[in-house]
């Protein structure tokens, strides 16, 4: 371990001006056991570095490289593992934990020891030793021979002191001047030793000669001493006056402190009144206000709620660790707590009064709106109102009890009072309206009451007798008293639904002006009392999400207020909108009945009223959904909404089922189906209605189901049909459809249009055919003879020597036929088809030139088949083309 210590320190140590220490032969702990070197090493030069080293033997040669270096000082445990038992393995924690195995019990304790000196010397005992041997570590020393045994230690340590520079060069010399300092090593030695001894006595001689200058310092060092002792003997007394002193001054610093202390008492103490005093004391102004305040006036509602917002403050303060505790606060707390009591039930009691004055005024003025469709209007009494809306949200804040008792009570008394305006405003509504009937006149000739009971009893009802039928409607009521009644045989409207023909365009006019107006007047009512609410009663309202459901206002009317506010204050902004609904509910409960009677009401009227009520109520709907979707107006415009899209659907379906029952007179010509022109109007009405309208995508479904149903009934009469052909029935009320359906351009009926055209194409060309039949029709079925015989394989040229084809038989049969003859049998045809076809159509002329076409076709393939079968014979027809142009004309024009 020597030779390996030696060359460690020559080869690793010395170049980098350190001194090795101490060495153990170690591997890692738990694994293979490849051998290496600790090292603990000082540096030569100050100031001075220890170090742990770790050294490892290179795998390709038989020298030594320094792998790790760790400082001593980060070395903060050395574990010995066991202080008892011999145990190889112990722990050195670095930056972490490094376990090891020495090679020998013995070599672990001489490396620990050498660290534990190094600690002792350099560290001040910085470094914690577990687990080691109390015998092993050396015994701390006072601190004035510190120096001294870290000295020997140091010495103890240094087994071996390499020689430097300057001594290697002295020896050397000494060495050059001895000629067999090398070859006689024993006789240089002697040497050096007598030159020692010589030397030595040369010390001590010299020591001798200063034994006098050894005397003379001594006694200098005993009149020092002397002189230490008088310096001392005075500092004593020095220190006893200062002690004096500090004794004195001890006691004016405890006086100073306890003074310090007494005014830092006395401002805190003025601190806390001071705070007191500025935040829990109400001015007399302020509690006059509130005690004796004018509610009725601007300026005394401005007074209070000043008062108001100051005393809440005071209410408010957060006060300090303690205050509770004081007599004074309490008091002070209790006497606010009675002016918020009192200045509660005299705002409660002032705004209920004013809120029932309110229904007496507005009850007023409601005879002068009684003859006019317009709603009164509120602003005033709104504007009034909103200058207690602080007073208001200090109440709920304050109060949540009155404030939630005069909430009830607004609904109570402005839920009255709108019902009885909203009740009269459609009553006039109801009275304009069946004025527009010549029935309805009557009934505003009445007064309001008597009228209305007229008029449901007769309507509904159907008291006066004469509402009977398929169905109990105004239309068929105005039919029968205008003598216009026609059977239900003949006609589609007669059946319970008005045509335009019937009721005056105006009338419809004056029946959606008068709808739209009352629609216009409810729905900037309903948004200023909503906005009212929101700004009188402090609720927070704002656009809600878009799931809110019809279903789900319906459950909420009636629903009664919650009290499970904690301290009467709204927690959510979601629980004061439903707050508002509820609110609007119960003020306009009677907005959704009233409209669903009058939309009942123009249902009655004329069905057809239900188009212009559906754009209408699509349009407001619309314009609610875009302001609140969650809001009262735009429910209850929704629900309504429903009723008016159901009398819409049962308007179509009621149309639907009249075709199905339509019935056809036996004994005279078809011609344009009712339900077919019924179809026209109604379209042609829609169209101009629907126009621009939000709700297109109903109206669309409508058209379909009407056009379908219109194409099965036509069809279904058309079988039916005894008088006039099937063709003509089908090809004129086709025709008919396709004119319509072109002329009004409806985009979702394209398909329609198209099938209708190919249905009218299909019809007259059938018409025309069986119509026609052959006009010739010995010489038809002589050339079909003709062409059997080239079917079944004879050449055409040779037909004509087959005896019953030959060309004396085809001459005979074409005698038969003279241009008189032809012409007579047109002039019957033109006679018959008159007689099918209606007037309103005029569609004559049209049939007549396709039966001109095909009798023109026919007789170009009659001569075809002369020119192919008998060639060269010269045989020719007793009558041209141009004979039967000259006919077809003079007949249309004799006609």
């Amino acid at each position: 371990m020597t030779a390996i210590k030696h060359a460690l320190q020559r080869d690793i140590f010395t170049p980098n001006d350190e001194r090795l220490l101490s060495i153990v032969n170690v591997c890692k702990a738990g694994k293979k056991k490849r051998n290496c070197f600790l090292c603990a090493t000082v540096t030569t030069e100050r100031p001075v570095q220890v170090n742990v080293v770790k050294v490892k033997k290179s795998d390709k040669g038989d020298f030594y490289k320094r792998q790790t270096a760790w400082a001593l000082r980060d070395l903060a445990v050395v574990d010995a593992k066991d202080a008892v038992k011999e145990n190889p393995e112990f722990d050195l924690h670095f930056d972490k934990v490094y376990k090891w195995v020495a090679s020998s019990t013995a070599e672990k304790h001489t490396f620990i020891s050498c660290i534990w000196k190094l600690n002792q010397r350099y560290l001040r005992k910085k470094i914690d030793f577990i687990n080691v041997s109390s015998q092993l570590l050396e015994e701390s020393v006072p601190s004035g021979e510190n120096q001294s045994v870290a000295g020997g230690d140091e010495e103890a340590v240094d087994e071996y002191q390499e020689l430097n520079a300057r001594e290697e060069q002295d020896i050397e010399i000494m060495m050059e001047g001895c000629e067999y300092a090398i070859s006689n090593a024993e006789a240089f030695a002697e040497k050096l030793s007598r030159e020692l001894q010589v030397l030595d006595g040369a010390n001590i001689q010299s020591i001798m000669a200063s034994e006098k200058q050894v005397n003379i310092l001594m006694k200098l060092l005993d009149e020092a001493l002397k002189e230490v002792d008088q310096i001392e003997l005075k500092l004593s007394s020095y220190e006893e006056m200062l002690q004096s002193v500090k004794e004195q001054m001890d006691q004016i610093s405890e006086s100073n402190h306890l003074i310090h202390l007494s005014n830092t008492n006395n401002v805190k103490l003025l601190s806390e009144i001071e705070f007191l005093v500025n935040h829990m004391d109400l001015a007399k102004g302020h509690i006059k206000a509130l005690q004796e305040g004018d509610l009725t006036s601007s300026r005394g509602i401005e007074a209070c709620t000043n008062a108001a917002d100051a005393l809440l403050q005071c209410m408010n303060v957060a006060l300090r660790p303690g205050h509770d505790m004081l007599h004074a606060v309490k008091q002070q707390q209790q006497r606010f707590s009675d002016l918020r009591e009192q200045f509660a039930r005299r705002l409660a009691s002032h705004l209920n009064s004013v809120f029932v004055q309110q229904g007496h005024d507005q009850s007023s003025t409601l005879a002068q709106h009684s003859v006019e469709l317009t709603l009164p209007n509120h602003h005033p009494f709104h504007r009034d109102l909103l200058r207690y809306a602080k007073l208001m949200e200090w109440l709920k804040n304050t109060e949540y009890g009155k404030y939630e008792g005069l909430t009830k009570n607004y609904m109570d008394y402005l839920s009255r009072l709108y019902e009885r305006e909203i009740k009269d405003f459609f009553e006039v509504a109801k009275i304009k309206m069946t004025g527009t009937t010549r029935e309805g006149k009557k009934f505003a000739t009445l007064p309001r009451k008597e009228s209305a009971v007229k008029q449901e009893t007769e309507s509904l009802h159907g008291s006066s007798g004469k509402l009977t039928g398929s169905t109990s409607s105004l239309n068929k009521l105005s039919v029968q008293s205008s003598g216009n009644r026609r059977s239900q045989s003949s006609s589609l409207l007669d059946m319970g639904n008005m045509s335009a023909s019937d009721l005056d365009v105006a009338d419809r006019t004056k029946f959606d002006k008068i709808f739209e107006q009352v629609l216009s007047e409810l729905e900037p009512l309903c948004l200023a009392e909503q906005d009212f609410i929101s700004k009188f009663f402090k609720l927070q309202q704002h656009q809600s999400l878009s799931g809110t459901t019809t279903n789900e206002a319906e459950e909420m009317d009636g629903v009664t207020f919650s009290r499970s506010y904690p301290s009467g204050v709204l927690q959510t902004i979601s629980s004061e909108k439903d707050m508002i609904r509820q609110m609007m509910t119960k003020i306009f409960r009677c907005i959704e009945p009233e409209l669903n009677n009058l939309i009942a009401l123009g249902d009655k009227i004329d069905s057809f009223n239900s188009l212009y009520m559906l754009v209408k109520m699509s349009h407001h709907v619309w314009t609610a959904q875009n302001v609140d979707p969650a809001s009262f107006l735009s429910t209850t415009l929704g629900n309504v909404l429903v009723t008016v899209k159901r009398n819409f659907d049962k308007c179509i379906s009621n149309q639907m089922k009249q075709m199905d029952e339509v019935k056809i007179s036996k004994k005279s010509k078809v011609g344009i189906l009712p339900f077919v022109a019924e179809f026209e109007e109604f379209a042609a009405l829609a169209e101009s209605i629907f126009k621009n309208a939000e709700r297109r995508g109903d109206l669309d479904k409508a058209y379909i189901k009407l056009i379908r149903a219109v194409f099965v009934s036509v069809e279904k009469v058309a079988n039916e049909s005894q008088k006039t052909p099937r063709d003509v029935v089908m090809m004129e009320n086709f025709h008919h459809i396709f004119a319509t359906l072109s002329r009004l351009k409806i985009s979702c009926l394209e398909a329609e249009k198209k099938e209708a055209k190919q249905k009218y194409t299909d019809h007259l060309q059938s018409y025309v055919i069986y119509s026609l039949g052959q006009p010739l029709e010995k010489l038809n079925h002589f050339f079909e003879g003709v062409e059997a015989r080239v079917a079944q394989g004879i050449r055409e040229e040779e037909v004509s020597y087959q005896l019953a084809f030959n060309k004396q038989e085809l001459r005979k049969v074409i005698k038969e036929y003279p241009g008189k003859e032809v012409k007579k049998g047109l002039d019957n045809l033109y006679k018959k088809v008159d007689k099918h076809l209606c007037e309103e159509e005029n569609l004559l002329q049209v049939v007549w030139h396709s039966m001109q076409d095909e009798f023109i076709r026919q007789y170009k393939h009659f001569e075809g088949l002369i020119a192919r079968c008998y060639p060269g014979s010269g045989i020719t027809m007793e009558f041209t083309i141009q004979d039967i142009l000259d006919y077809c004309s003079s007949i249309a024009q004799s006609h």
